[in-house]
């Protein structure tokens, strides 16, 4: 066995770990099937958890699954001793253990060398067990104060044990994620809520949204294996690199970040397939006439979206779709001060979260901190947008903020890609930092150009 996944791993040009981790990923996607065919809410929440932990020892080996015990358990503490503080008691102690754990692994490098650790997954995880210790804090508040997400995923009576390991290790969700609620995961195995019968018929067949993903999941697959030895990381401390010019280094950036997406749009739509095929992905019908089945509760992923984006700020609503999601809910929107408005300090602080959340490595903090300012250098150029009635002037600021997003998103993600403090800041340097200057130019001019707000209608003032 050991010569033929030897075989099978230097074939396709990963390393052993790498295949073992790929087949119990994609075997999650007949896991999640069979659980359709499991009755009753109890044996389902027992072959979530089961199938999880099963696969997770088979990827990564028996200590995955202490690991993962240690936030589950002690998110499931906190939430039983002392209610009014267990959010923010998970939230410290989560991300506590996550980040030790990144230490101890240094999982980047392992990542960049090819291997892997549980440490992906974990992530995950830690997120799971904060919303939902977090949703059952809420549960003891007034709805009057709370917002439209919260009023939605509070928890008024704790889950039993098995319905939490079976939330958090759900048929192997926890490898890549998408992250979702708990409250939506009892729901579809009671079969209550939308996936309980209605006017409307039964939940729909996700056979054709799984086909679709898996089709995606392939093209993903094809292009990255043939794009990514054209374009390796190693070269921005090259000193053939320096020779080029600077149009030349920054398109070889441009294509380093497109080849670097098509990993996490695979891994994205294998997740996806298989949390559509359980059932659980499902997320509503339309309005149309006739209704057509929404499968939002899986998608992590807008391709063209990311890829075509006209606007920075657009970016965390169609890349990794969900923990974005996760972010809004559970750090941007609860730094907001009742009567206030967001502004850069909720941005920053978010941002912080999200690559502490990936790991201490200098590029994950600079990567971060950047898409802050570029998010921020973006929502000037859209406050000029929408304060001119010129058309003209509006299509080109349209255009320069869509290419001013494909210039910094590319600059930006080369720390994501490389980690190290040295090579982002060759990479860098090597375009005199341009992704860095022009979006805080744009946050200072926004500061000294202050355009005129737009005129609202009167049917809008009464709204």
């Amino acid at each position: 066995m050991d010569f033929d996944m030897e075989s099978m791993a230097s074939a396709i040009g990963v390393s052993v770990p790498v295949l073992r981790f790929l087949l119990c990923f994609v075997a999650t996607i007949p896991v999640s099937f069979l659980v359709r065919f499991i009755p009753g809410a109890f044996t389902r929440h027992v072959y979530s958890a089961f199938t999880g932990a099963s696969l997770s020892y088979l990827s990564f080996g028996f200590s995955s699954n202490l690991h993962f015990l240690v936030p589950m358990l002690l998110g499931y503490a906190a939430m039983l001793l002392c209610r009014r503080r267990c959010g923010v008691i998970t939230f410290f102690l989560g991300f506590g253990y996550l980040i030790g754990c990144h230490v101890y692994y240094m999982s980047g490098d392992a990542w960049k060398e090819g291997g892997i650790d549980a440490t992906g997954a974990l992530m995950v995880l830690t997120l799971k067990v904060i919303s939902c210790a977090m949703n059952y804090n809420d549960g003891l508040l007034k709805e009057d104060g709370l917002r439209e997400a919260q009023k939605k995923n509070r928890l008024l009576k704790l889950p039993s044990l098995i319905e939490y390991f079976g939330y958090c290790l759900c048929c192997g969700s926890h490898f890549a994620g998408p992250v979702y609620e708990i409250k939506d995961y009892l729901e579809w195995t009671e079969r209550k809520g939308i996936w309980a019968k209605s006017e409307k018929g039964p939940p729909p067949s996700p056979y054709g949204a799984t086909i679709r993903a898996l089709i995606q999941a392939a093209f993903c697959m094809g292009l990255y294996v043939y794009l990514v030895p054209h374009f390796p990381l190693t070269i921005f401390t090259d000193p053939v690199y320096q020779e080029w010019g600077f149009w030349k280094r920054l398109g070889y950036q441009y294509m380093c970040g497109f080849t670097a997406r098509w990993k996490y749009y695979f891994i994205w739509s294998i997740s996806e397939a298989a949390v559509i095929i359980s059932g659980l992905g499902f997320s509503g019908w339309t309005e149309s006439s006739p209704p057509k089945p929404k499968w939002d509760r899986a998608k992590n992923v807008d391709i063209l979206g990311v890829e075509l984006a006209k606007s920075a700020v657009t970016l965390p609503l169609v890349w990794n779709i969900q923990v974005s999601t996760w972010l809004r809910y559970y750090v941007y929107e609860r730094l907001i001060q009742n009567g206030k408005k967001p502004g850069f300090f909720q941005l920053l602080a978010t941002q912080t979260v999200s690559a502490v959340w990936h790991g201490l490595y200098p590029g994950y903090i600079i990567f971060f901190v950047q898409s802050a300012l570029m998010i921020a250098g973006s929502r000037v150029l859209y406050r000029w947008q929408q304060a001119t009635s010129n058309a003209l002037f509006k299509k080109m600021v349209v255009f320069i903020n869509f290419a001013y997003t494909l210039l910094v998103l590319n600059y930006s993600c080369v720390g994501f890609m490389v980690l190290s403090l040295h090579e982002t800041l060759a990479s860098y340097g090597s375009v005199y930092y341009i992704g860095t200057i022009l979006p805080i130019v744009l946050v200072l001019l926004g500061y000294i150009i202050k355009p005129a707000k737009p005129v609202r209608s009167k049917a809008r003032k009464e709204q």
